[in-house]
């Protein structure tokens, strides 16, 4: 099993053919991890991206992200004990390259779903991608016989770009199940499922959400105790991450995995801000990776947003800083110290406009905007700070479409030169009119 799940050293490499190129996909080739994967149409991961993997922050001693995570782990090692044992395994070094069934179908994810799309994904191509979320493990995991256990590890969406989001960003994922003796230890008449329900032949059965309070093939019973059991023990993970003073609240939610579902979310500096996301395995998912005997919880959260909150971080590009100004401020000191971060300094922003008329076949509302940000961040890198659409405009004569963006670039460790900025916004203005037709204003 250790074989299955190593990671080993990443490297990557794009053919210079597929970078920009109107070429036809199908003729180039991603090299990562000694591997070869073949192009197509929906090829759009980018050389900027590809850059990141094997970074493992979580993994790096001393980081912010770091230092959070051992904290959960270490919260779940002491929770949870079996005969002196903890009762979680933990995963963190699992590859970030899956496959669309194991990213998707494995959790019962629509084939409509807005999650699959191209514009929020990043595909090799149409079978693999960088997972989008740590979940995506959850049924191999389960189909290798484990039954507790956490998920940590990088993940990949394209999004807008600003001071609280990032195309790779650092996940805690976690599956908790349990069987009928272990459910109902003082109640060993209950059930975990209604009597309707053979787990034996799940098949048979079909399964429904329809019910708010539970799915139709487990008892109230069952349901309710694992909910108690979830909130529980992820309210005192906030608790011990924020103080017992910390208030909150349970909303409810929907994953296509989970029933019912719930986000919980705590008042931080005067606002509601989301934490976490949990629920209720369907039993679909258990079913068809092996426990038909089980219920389970599961539960998944940032950890970017968490460290950026506790050490009260302004900016999650410092997350991938190597600048020992930052750095030093959580190395070699207690993970559990109460740790303010303090901005070693403030550099200047430089701030440029690009505006394009649009080819004749796209709109200012068909073409997808993080096409352009993640063409920015390809070429700009890390000194990108933030890409806002400034102005869609249609000529009343022409009517032809154009776009307006406003681009922030900020060094995070020194004074960018007017010069410099110039010449990355000509190279944006060249890719964007090679890759898309536009016409700059």
């Amino acid at each position: 099993m250790t074989k299955l799940f190593r990671n080993g050293h990443i490297f990557a490499a794009l053919s210079n053919r597929c970078k920009y190129s109107t070429a036809p996909k199908s003729i180039c080739t991603l090299h990562i991890n000694d591997k070869e994967y073949q192009s197509d149409n929906f090829t759009n991961a980018t050389p900027k991206i590809i850059s990141y993997l094997g970074r493992n922050l979580h993994l790096q001693k001393g980081h912010p992200l770091s230092n959070v995570r051992q904290r959960i782990v270490d919260y779940f090692y002491k929770s949870f004990t079996h005969r002196g044992n903890p009762t979680f395994s933990v995963y963190d070094n699992l590859s970030p390259i899956v496959s669309v069934k194991q990213n998707f179908d494995d959790l019962l994810i629509p084939l409509d779903h807005p999650s699959r799309a191209k514009s929020d994904c990043y595909y090799l191509n149409k079978e693999t991608l960088f997972r989008a979320h740590m979940t995506a493990h959850q049924s191999e995991l389960l189909h290798a016989g484990l039954d507790n256990f956490l998920m940590i590890g990088d993940v990949y969406r394209r999004d807008e770009i600003d001071s609280t989001h990032f195309p790779v960003f650092h996940q805690v994922d976690a599956v908790r199940s349990q069987r009928k003796e272990e459910l109902f230890v003082d109640h060993p008449d209950l059930q975990i499922f209604e009597p309707i329900f053979d787990p034996q032949y799940p098949e048979a059965f079909t399964n429904s959400t329809t019910d708010a309070h539970k799915q139709s093939c487990h008892t109230l019973e069952a349901t309710k105790l694992m909910e108690n059991q979830l909130k529980t023990h992820l309210l005192g993970l906030v608790q011990t991450l924020f103080g017992n003073d910390i208030r909150y609240r349970w909303v409810e939610a929907y994953f296509p995995f989970t029933h019912p579902s719930w986000e919980l979310e705590i008042y931080y500096e005067n606002q509601w801000m989301e934490v976490l996301g949990c629920g209720i395995v369907r039993n679909e998912i258990l079913a068809r990776a092996g426990p038909n005997n089980s219920i389970a919880y599961a539960f998944g959260l940032g950890l970017e947003r968490l460290a950026m909150a506790l050490y009260k971080i302004p900016d999650i590009r410092l997350m991938w800083s190597n600048d020992s100004g930052f750095l030093n401020q959580f190395n070699n000191k207690d993970v559990n110290a109460k740790i303010t971060y303090k901005p070693v300094s403030i550099y200047p922003q430089c701030v440029n406009d690009i505006s394009f008329w649009l080819p004749n076949n796209i709109t200012v509302d068909t073409f997808i905007n993080n096409d352009f940000y993640d063409l920015v961040r390809d070429i700009g890198g890390d000194i990108i700070e933030q890409v806002k659409l400034k102005d869609k405009f249609i000529h009343p004569k022409t009517k032809k479409h154009s776009l307006c963006y406003t681009i922030v670039y900020r060094h995070l460790e020194r004074t960018l030169t007017k010069a410099e900025v110039n010449a990355i916004h000509k190279e944006i203005e060249k890719a964007i009119t090679d890759s898309y037709d536009v016409v700059i204003r």
